[in-house]
């Protein structure tokens, strides 16, 4: 049996300034060898289906693989050469399986729906009979091109994904059980027309969650999937969809996805974003009887394609004159190769963030000491390590700025803490994240608060300037059915 494995992934904000271009991709990883590198989140998967094949005795065959992080549309000629790399890849393994690692939401010039796209050129290449699973995130767009090319896609429940091994483990078995003959999988989805984020961590989604992983593998039920949809890319196709996959049964399938749909429906209002604004989040950390409290930074987020430098929170927290504060992770190259040159110690005037876009807001002016730098840094998401470069602590009068050379999003406490900043000592930590924080800073947060701020993923859902999507959603139709 020969299994082909390989990658293709980045999450696109088509309202964000940063193009994703070659450079993008050579930043965080572009590979023929993926699996003789450290895992990442995208790269997890290939892992996970190498070392499975081989213990089957497979022949594993492994392809092109390029990840970039999330940001604006990719480049056409960057997609299409990637792209054919790995169907040329591909033809010259011949194989049984295919499994692919991508995002499910990567947009590039002329193509709103890359995985379609790739898929689409795949099942020409290998013909009907091939098994060809993929494995995406849940922030995706569920398209018809996806479900028509594909036997199996899976995407990971957890938000903050802390899970893609385990879904690559189960794409795997399904895969495996399916060019036995041992099962006939059929895909079906429903769309639930709704447009928000949904956190795993909490309720109602945990319950959610749970009750769709407790479903699998009961009567004819092979998966569950909740495409939550990429709020910022503007494709027909944006939004949630419940996908479930059954043993041979389109009806059950049918049945299955849409009622687990109508079971999210149900649900919405816990989903309607209530969050404090910048003030008012900072009012609660004056309040606060026990520290640090953690606020989230949600419209400035990396992960969502944003710039990661803008400045509306910083701003505030020093017109407010606020000690103990710790923000970060700010992108700012520039700023990190000038404290290089300074040194820990060293004191100077800095112009920090505001550089981007217009969603950065203004550039702030601080006499800063550096504390801290570090180079070759890295988080934890779940399991993989998550790059993060050069890191800087800087401190103004006891507001504490974290730097980093690489753009990304605060995964980890260890953003702040291998700089040598003690957060149990703050009152507050704001992370640049939507959720993916989550897991690493709950157990040193007193309160966890999302803030409803400025930036280049706001979370105003029914007002997102789609040119694409029909505006038959919710929140921005109370009743899109």
């Amino acid at each position: 049996m020969k299994l082909f494995i390989a990658g293709l992934a980045t999450e696109t904000n088509s309202f964000s300034p940063i193009p994703t271009g070659r450079l993008a991709f050579e930043e965080s990883q572009v590979t023929r060898q993926a699996t003789q590198e450290p895992p990442n989140l995208f790269s997890a998967p290939m892992h996970e289906w190498r070392r499975m094949g081989e213990d089957l005795g497979w022949e594993v065959h492994e392809g092109f693989c390029a990840f970039a992080q999330p940001a604006g549309p990719t480049i056409r000629a960057t997609y299409e050469e990637y792209r054919n790399n790995i169907l040329s890849d591909m033809k010259a393994a011949n194989p049984d399986v295919v499994l692919l690692t991508m995002h499910g939401a990567m947009i590039a010039d002329g193509y709103d729906d890359c995985e379609g796209d790739l898929l689409t050129h795949a099942r020409a290449l290998v013909g009907p009979n091939v098994v060809i699973g993929l494995e995406i995130d849940p922030h995706s767009h569920l398209t018809e091109a996806m479900m028509s090319a594909a036997d199996l896609i899976i995407a990971y429940k957890e938000y903050p994904h802390t899970d893609t091994p385990d879904r690559a483990r189960e794409l795997f078995t399904l895969a495996a059980d399916t060019v036995a003959g041992k099962i006939k999988p059929v895909m079906q989805a429903y769309d639930c027309r709704m447009i928000t984020m949904f956190h795993t961590s909490r309720q109602p989604m945990r319950g959610f969650v749970d009750e769709m992983m407790a479903a699998e593998g009961t009567g004819g039920i092979l998966s569950l999937s909740l495409s939550h949809g990429f709020p910022w890319g503007d494709c027909a196709d944006v939004g949630a969809r419940m996908l479930a996959i059954t043993d041979g049964d389109a009806d059950l399938a049918t049945k299955t996805a849409q009622a687990y749909g109508e079971r999210l429906w149900s649900l919405r209002e816990a989903f309607r974003p209530d969050w404090p604004s910048i003030p008012k989040a900072l009012d609660l950390v004056d309040a606060a009887p026990k520290t640090p409290l953690v606020l989230a930074d949600f419209a400035d987020n990396a992960g969502g394609g944003a710039p990661a430098d803008s400045t509306f929170v910083l701003q505030d927290v020093l017109n407010r004159g606020m000690k103990d504060i710790a923000l970060g992770i700010f992108w700012d190259p520039v700023l990190v190769r000038m404290c290089q040159d300074v040194g820990v110690g060293g004191s100077m005037q800095v112009r920090l963030g505001g550089k981007i876009d217009k969603t950065s807001g203004d550039p702030v002016d601080l006499m800063v000491t550096l504390r801290g730098i570090r180079d070759d840094m890295w988080q934890m998401m779940g399991e993989t390590e998550m790059p993060m470069g050069t890191g800087v602590w800087l401190e103004a009068d006891g507001v504490h700025m974290i730097l980093s050379t690489l753009r990304t999003q605060a995964f980890h406490p260890k953003a702040f803490t291998d700089l040598g900043l003690d957060l149990s000592q703050l009152r507050a930590v704001v992370v640049k994240s939507s959720q993916h924080f989550y897991a690493g800073f709950a157990p040193i947060a007193a309160e966890i608060h999302y803030i409803n701020g400025p930036g280049a993923i706001t979370p105003d859902y029914a007002n997102i300037a789609y040119t694409k999507r029909d505006p038959n959603y919710w929140p921005k139709v109370e009743n899109p059915f």
